[in-house]
């Protein structure tokens, strides 16, 4: 049996090396930035929005989603793993999400040191939200 830490590096791992929705996206809806100046690491987020309806009403989903950036394996293994759990999501789950959230897809907890590092694509998935409202990012 796979040890429970092997397989957290091995996620991180994998995802920094190859990460998901890595690149440009050109036709975006909205883009925003997000920076840790703790560390250095900088995310740029580009989402395609499209609107759906159905049993529970209408809701505006991300459609599309890319990313780029430079950082430490941890934000850009979080910013892989986050792009590839909200496409397809609305608006309204993603602005529930919360930063336990984020540790569940990076595979558990995160030393303190990383915390930032880890939320980086939180902030900027919050900021996306805030730019939708129509509210200042």
């Amino acid at each position: 049996m796979a040890d429970p830490v092997d397989l957290y590096r091995e996620t991180i791992l994998d995802h920094y090396k190859n990460p998901h929705n890595f690149g440009e996206l050109p036709d975006a809806d909205i883009k925003v930035r997000e920076a840790n100046a703790s560390c250095g690491d900088m995310i740029e987020i580009s989402v395609k929005l499209q609107e759906a309806s159905g049993k529970i009403g209408k809701a505006t989903l991300i459609s599309d989603i890319k990313f780029k950036g430079l950082g430490c394996a941890i934000s850009m293994a979080a910013t892989s793993l986050l792009t590839d759990f909200v496409k397809g999501k609305s608006l309204k789950e993603i602005e529930n999400l919360t930063q336990e959230d984020v540790f569940k897809l990076l595979g558990g907890s995160i030393s303190v040191g990383r915390v930032k590092c880890a939320l980086l694509p939180l902030k900027a998935m919050e900021q996306v939200v805030k730019k939708y409202q129509g509210k200042d990012a």
